[in-house]
């Protein structure tokens, strides 16, 4: 039974291309199945989470990031009452947008797009969506649903300022409404993104050898969690103590979360999605006690393991990458694949024309850059590195 606040797929406000219902999957599983069915999703699996892709095979990537953030998200939204396959949906959805090299890459395109518009991964992923994708026959995109969309584009708040172009021409002509909050399973998918990763960074780090469990222990949460394994099972291998300390913080995180939604749902007492989103804040966060323990994990992680030497030797490795790549296709557009040149014909100018090279190298997976770089650029080292 879905709570009067969750989004009901047989009121969606529908697509922006009208489609006949399935006989057999609502609007939202529907959405959820195109998009793991989309070539954006399947790259995932190459593309970097923290660590470069090629760095081990224990690391998480983007996709196995994403499956871990649906499975939160499918907890939450049946613990809460709410739609359970649009908050999968929104989740599975989220870091389509992501290019090579996690936020390394990212920033590289933020800086050579910035005289062409800019680049941000949430409004990309919505042109993936809405653009990119070319598989239909009616249509560009995968044409989800708006639920679908808005939580794609608001999952982390209201969007105010100056919009990303991407989102400025298809708000255009599918009004998101960008400056409410979403709906309550957005929120949820955005809530099951910051468990995810900051569960699976404290894994990837003791795995790298960033830092140690003895490192843990001087911090809230991961501290009590191993000494209560310690308590419970002494003696334990350390692989089998990692895991249990880690599962811990885990549960920790995702009971938190169910409990502040509870209190905060059953005092606000909204009758609809839209009062969900017209509160003017959340309904899904974390408590404020452990939001700042979180934020004491967060700060140990950037110094130890997002900023350690080793991490930023790399980062700089594959941002030369891009910075290179990113000229020579846009002084070269013929080097860009056959399917590609009809968009370079079609480009509108030099800011139409960097957004066709922006869309390409985006799209790309952390391996594919490296070996187009190797290439096309010679097989010696990106400049910068």
């Amino acid at each position: 039974m879905l709570a009067p606040y969750a989004c009901d797929p047989g009121a969606s406000r529908g697509r922006l291309f009208p489609e006949a219902l399935s006989t057999f999957r609502s609007p939202f599983q529907r959405d959820r199945d195109r998009i793991i069915h989309s070539s954006a999703f399947r790259r995932l699996k190459h593309k970097t989470q923290v660590f470069v892709e090629h760095e081990g095979d224990y690391y998480r990537t983007r996709l196995t990031h994403t499956i871990e953030v649906a499975q939160v998200a499918r907890t939450l939204a049946g613990q809460l009452g709410l739609n359970v396959d649009l908050a999968e949906a929104v989740a599975l959805a989220h870091d389509l947008g992501h290019p090579p090299f996690g936020h390394t890459g990212e920033e590289a395109l933020q800086a050579l797009m910035a005289p062409w518009g800019g680049f941000e991964h949430n409004a990309q992923a919505i042109r993936i969506v809405t653009h990119l994708e070319r598989h239909y026959a009616g249509f560009d995109g995968l044409n989800l649903t708006w639920e679908t969309l808005e939580g794609m584009a608001k999952h982390n708040g209201p969007v105010t300022g100056e919009l990303a172009e991407t989102l400025a021409a298809y708000t255009a002509r599918h009004d998101l409404e960008l400056g409410t909050y979403p709906s309550a399973e957005a929120q949820v998918a955005a809530i099951a993104d910051d468990v995810a990763y900051n569960h699976h960074d404290l894994h990837d780090g003791l795995r790298a050898g960033l830092f140690t469990e003895a490192d843990l222990m001087d911090l809230p949460v991961t501290g009590p969690a191993f000494a209560e394994v310690d308590r419970l099972y002494p003696g334990l291998a350390t692989m089998r103590r990692r895991h249990e300390a880690l599962r811990r913080v885990f549960g920790v995180m995702v009971e938190d979360v169910i409990a502040v939604a509870r209190a905060r749902l059953a005092a606000a007492e909204p009758k609809s999605p839209d009062e969900i989103r017209g509160m003017g804040t959340t309904v899904i966060r974390f408590s404020k006690k452990l939001y700042q323990e979180l934020k004491a994990i967060r700060s140990f992680l950037f110094h130890r393991m997002y900023r350690a030497p080793s991490v930023m030797a790399e980062r700089a490795r594959v941002t030369a990458v891009v910075a290179d790549l990113f000229p020579l296709y846009l002084a070269r557009p013929e080097l860009l694949p056959e399917d590609w040149q009809g968009d370079v014909a079609a480009a509108d100018g030099d800011r139409g024309l960097a957004r066709v090279v922006c869309d390409y190298i985006a799209g790309m997976t952390d391996r594919f850059a490296i070996a187009e770089h190797r290439r096309l650029c010679g097989g010696g080292q990106p400049r910068g590195s």
